[in-house]
């Protein structure tokens, strides 16, 4: 199983790309258009995963790395620090993100945000300012999965 935004799913045609360029069809398992999360899958096996970090944990100054393909550039990485947890004022949505201040640009969306240990705090979604993007916390993600699959594992690709 993967996660991703559900802003970047289309319905039909879905796909996922491997580090190593290999395609495959994915089929979606759960989407939920205000949290923004999707949830797919792929007939693939012995494929990475990742560790999960504590999102609730998150403190304002921790160093963040976004991982992406930014404007179709692979596997860019962006650092910055946790601004704050919880839901951003300029935004109307009662929804819960990581607010961080690093450069998030098309193309991180779905990607990883990361601790400098390299686990999975959050899923990148979307741009707030220049210098300001949002993500959605691993404890929603996984909530998200309880909820909608009864999957108490996470996996990311």
């Amino acid at each position: 199983m993967t996660i991703t935004n559900a802003h970047v799913v289309r319905r039909n045609g879905i796909q996922v790309t491997l580090p190593d360029g290999e395609t495959f069809p994915a089929r979606l398992l759960a989407y939920d258009k205000a949290l923004d999360l999707a949830a797919l899958s792929i007939e693939a096996t012995g494929l990475p995963t990742i560790t999960l970090g504590n999102s609730r944990d998150l403190r304002p100054g921790q160093w963040v790395m976004a991982l992406g393909h930014p404007w179709g550039v692979k596997g860019a990485v962006s650092a910055g620090v946790v601004i704050d947890m919880g839901r951003p004022p300029e935004l109307p949505s009662r929804s819960e993100f990581i607010q961080v201040g690093l450069q998030l640009r098309p193309g991180h969306s779905g990607g990883p945000l990361v601790d400098v240990y390299g686990r999975l705090l959050g899923i990148n979604t979307m741009i707030t300012g220049p210098e300001v993007g949002l993500a959605v916390p691993v404890h929603v993600v996984k909530k998200f999965l309880h909820r909608e699959l009864n999957a108490p594992a996470l996996v990311f690709v």
